[in-house]
Formats: C-alpha cells, structure tokens, sequence
C-alpha cells in the first residue's frame, strides 16, 4: 500500500531527525498536503477551462501587451519555489482574449511542476492555440531558491527566458517593438 501525501510528509519529517508528534509539528503533515496541493493546482485545470468562451471579436491587429504578470512556481528538480514575473504581447486575428485570461493561463501553468524554460513555452504556445495571433511572445524573469538557498547560493540571480512565435521571431522590428514597451532594450 502507498502511503498517503500526509504519511509520507511525517517520514520526512522523521528522515530529518524531526519528531512528527512535537506540538509544533503535530499538524504539519497536513498542512504540507494542502500546501503542496494548492501551490500544483494547475494538474486540476485545463486550457478551455480556464479561457471558458472569453475570447472576444476585435478588428485591432496592433499588439496586446500584459506586463508584470507576478509567478510562483515547483522547480521540478528541487520542489523549491521560483518566484518572478512574466510579459506577454500576441498580436490578434480578429479575436482578443479576456485580460485576465492571459494571467490565469501564466498561474495555470505555473502550478504545476516546471523548469522556466518550459514554462515560458507552455504559455506561449497556449496563448498562440487560443488566439490564432500572428504573434506571440512571452519573457519570463525568475528568481530560483534552488540557486539562491542551496547549491551555489547566488542571491542576486536572475533567470530571463523567452518565447517567440510568429511575428515576434519573424519581424525583428516587431521584436524590438515589444521589448521597448517593456523597457528591456537599454
């Protein structure tokens, strides 16, 4: 028999030399369980769930841009938390999403088990299967407790990866356009 999430929380608990009936840690199984639920959430949700018909008919073909879009993540190698902020820019076709659906499908994908490089292209190619935009571009920044709690212990990193399809990799212009509204060209 497998043990429970709650069960196997107490063995680490014990394995690090923890007594798991300590006033302190009596509850802590538990809450590790829900804790630990919540912040992977994004297994329990789907693509058309989270956009449920919010796309919208539009005749603008200029750039959408949603700055600042704040992330918390598993890195899948540790389960330590990567904390940053995503941009996303598409260029519609004729349909515009809701704007929060653009930041439900960054947390969707982010409460789940990740690297930021495939995080960065799970938004992206999301974003570009709802849309049917000429473009779309994502750039994630992140700062990694992996990297900064233990290994090389670097406190000051931070992790920027990018995601460009169509118009944004095609048309450097356009590249160039999106990266100055953010204000990471200079």
């Amino acid at each position: 028999m497998q043990p429970t999430m709650e069960q196997a929380f107490a063995q680490i608990l014990e394995d690090i030399g923890e007594d798991p009936n300590r006033t302190g840690l009596l509850d802590t199984p538990s809450r590790a369980t829900e804790a630990l639920k919540f912040l992977t959430k994004g297994y329990g949700q789907s693509l058309q769930e989270i956009i449920n018909d919010a796309l919208f008919d539009s005749d603008t073909s200029e750039m959408v841009v949603v700055q600042d879009i704040e992330l918390y993540s598993l890195c899948e190698h540790h389960l330590l938390p990567f904390i940053g902020k995503c941009h996303v820019a598409y260029i519609p076709t004729g349909k515009v999403l809701g704007l929060s659906k653009i930041a439900r499908i960054v947390e969707m994908f982010a409460r789940r088990l990740q690297i930021q490089e495939n995080l960065t292209k799970q938004i992206a190619e999301a974003i570009q299967v709802v849309t049917d935009a000429t473009g779309v571009s994502v750039i994630i920044e992140a700062r990694h407790m992996c990297m900064m709690m233990r290994g090389v212990e670097k406190q000051n990193s931070l992790m920027k990866t990018s995601v460009m399809l169509g118009e944004f990799r095609d048309n450097p212009a356009t590249r160039m356009e999106f990266l100055s509204l953010l204000n990471l060209t200079g």
